[in-house]
């Protein structure tokens, strides 16, 4: 309030006061006279109780946050009574203006709460905040100007980015307003939450390859690879709308058009991109620097499975009885790192992620599951006979896979969950009638593992308890692939339907259809990635299909769509 204000306030103010007191002397001789008198002694108490009340409000007054006196000794009291007998004095006449302008002072205080201040070197208070999540800082930031200082910290509220998940490879000097950026992601945070839950988004479907099969597709933060019936190799980066796809060249005899081996297997990471051809050839592309291949390796027999670690440069295959481990060397060519021999086919091939010096893999062939090192020789991981696996994933320090028993004791199908520094089964997570179709758990959140399974249902495990948390009727044919985070399932069938769930509610949000059955599920806080593409064999099949195709066959013979929910578009 300006000065004005306050002049006027304190007049009217000190009006009041006089006008009160002089009442209060006009009423006092009535009521002596109506009332009868009490002896010396009650009212000396009475009185000295008064006295002690006063001086108790006016050393609040003067202090705020003091702690209170001294309770008197006896002495004091006996004075305080005899000087309580005596005729009162008069008010000063400055008392009443003392106590407008303290008034005045508390109603105009805004940067000062002496009780609240802090007395410690500022270092020590960032350490003391640091542990407040962003509504306890919010409320700091309203106690004073001191506390709001410290409050708005910029290193508090980077650290409370990277702990949310916000802008994780940013340094602290890339912005100047952390607060405000945290406020930004939030926001747009749940405009894509909201985006998801009400089919917003905008749906488009990457470039099909005119005449020929779509055969397999993978994809790593965004970027999609995928091999054709035909030979061919594309990527497109989903993260910008004028991406143009380019080709990945192989080097087959160009006398021989149209004989080219159909692909097999396509894996891709941030800075590599590798395919296998069922004649058994490896291609391997270096994203960063052109569309040839930087290495080419040969098999004798059909590559079976294939894997590429999401980190580094490893790449694992699995022909024959054989797998095969590269890894790059100290000039960054691929160079054989560890070959092992199996006693059956290999269905299942993974790298475990956050290895730290030699790569570490996971094999599953029949009813036998390999753990393989590249310092060591293959060992078995898992073996019950009449027991096959139908499911693989792993993460850094587990691995998870579905069991089928066949056996004369029908048990029921199960996933096993195996540490893989113990090499010890940790959990025996369902007991379902169907077969384990497909297993997420490295995608999952922690403690927490989603399965999909013939028996047309996805459920979620927990691992700390070894039970179910939720389980969802979704696909008719089967569930086909499945991924989830901290509040939604994305499911794939068989039939070719994509569901969206909102587990907490256990509600379907939204689903899309498509003819062929869902290979591939990848999506994040902003995207979603799903082709539908059909089996090896029905892709070896039509290869030699050369009538002329309709827009129904061509629409028949597998698509990659991309859905992208930071638009405002509704889905179709």
């Amino acid at each position: 309030m300006d000065d004005h204000s306050l002049d006027e306030f304190r007049r009217r103010w000190q009006e009041e006061l006089a006008q009160a007191q002089a009442l209060r002397k006009r009423r006092r001789p009535e009521a002596a006279e109506r009332r009868p008198r009490r002896p010396e002694v009650v009212s000396g108490r009475g009185e000295q109780q008064a006295s002690g009340y006063l001086a108790l409000a006016q050393g609040l007054l003067e202090g705020a946050g003091r702690p209170p006196a001294a309770r008197a000794t006896r002495a004091e009291r006996q004075e305080a009574a005899s000087r309580s007998r005596s005729p009162p004095a008069r008010d000063a006449p400055g008392g009443g203006e003392q106590l407008v302008d303290q008034l005045i002072r508390d109603l105009n205080e805004m940067d000062d709460v002496p009780f609240f201040d802090i007395q410690l070197p500022y270092e020590l208070a960032i350490n003391i905040f640091q542990y407040l999540n962003r509504r306890e800082l919010g409320r700091c930031a309203q106690v004073s100007k001191t506390w709001k200082v410290i409050a708005e910290d910029e290193v508090l509220w980077y650290r409370l980015c990277q702990q949310e998940g916000h802008l994780p490879e940013s340094s602290i000097s890339d912005y100047s307003c952390w607060k405000l950026v945290f406020q930004e992601c939030r926001a747009k945070e749940h405009m894509l939450r909201t985006n998801w839950k009400n089919r917003k988004g905008a749906v488009s479907e990457l470039e099909h390859i005119p005449d020929a099969v779509l055969c397999d597709v993978h994809s790593h933060d965004g970027v999609v690879i995928a091999g054709y019936t035909s030979g061919d190799v594309r990527v497109w980066d989903t993260r910008t709308w004028d991406y143009t796809a380019p080709f990945l060249e192989s080097e087959f005899e160009e006398d021989e058009p149209g004989m080219q081996p159909y692909v097999s297997f396509v894996r891709i990471n941030s800075s590599l991109a590798v395919a296998a051809y069922e004649d058994g050839f490896l291609n391997i592309w270096n994203l960063r620097t052109g569309k040839y291949p930087i290495h080419r390796f040969e098999h004798d027999a059909r590559i079976q499975a294939l894997a590429l670690s999401q980190e580094d440069a490893t790449i694992a295959t699995a022909s024959a009885f054989d797998v095969v481990m590269l890894c790059p060397n100290e000039e960054g060519n691929l160079q054989i790192a560890a070959e092992f021999e199996v006693q059956k086919l290999v269905d299942y091939l993974e790298i475990v992620p956050d290895t730290e010096r030699y790569p570490v893999a996971v094999a599953t062939a029949g009813d036998l599951v390999y753990l393989l090192k590249a310092e060591d020789s293959a060992r078995t991981l898992h073996y019950v006979y009449g027991q096959p696996v139908t499911c693989l994933d792993v993460s850094a320090n587990q691995a998870a896979f579905g069991v089928k028993s066949l056996g004369w004791v029908y048990e029921g199908n199960k996933i096993l969950v195996y540490s893989l520094e113990a090499e010890r089964c940790v959990s025996k997570l369902g007991n379902a009638l169907g077969d384990f179709s497909c297993v997420n758990l490295r995608d999952s959140p922690p403690s927490l593992m989603v399965s999909g399974n013939m028996d047309r249902r996805v459920r979620i495990h927990d691992l700390r308890t070894d039970s179910i948390a939720l389980s969802i009727s979704a696909h008719q044919l089967g569930v086909s692939a499945v991924q989830m985070d901290d509040w939604k399932i994305v499911s794939g069938g068989e039939e070719g339907l994509v569901s969206v769930w909102d587990y907490r509610m256990s509600r379907k949000l939204w689903e899309v259809h498509s003819r062929h059955p869902v290979r591939h599920i990848s999506f994040n806080s902003h995207s979603l990635i799903t082709p539908t593409c059909l089996t090896s064999g029905w892709c070896a099949t039509l290869t030699w299909t050369t009538s002329p195709l309709t827009a129904g066959q061509r629409s028949g013979r597998g698509l990659v769509w991309v859905c992208r929910c930071s638009e405002q578009t509704l889905l179709a």
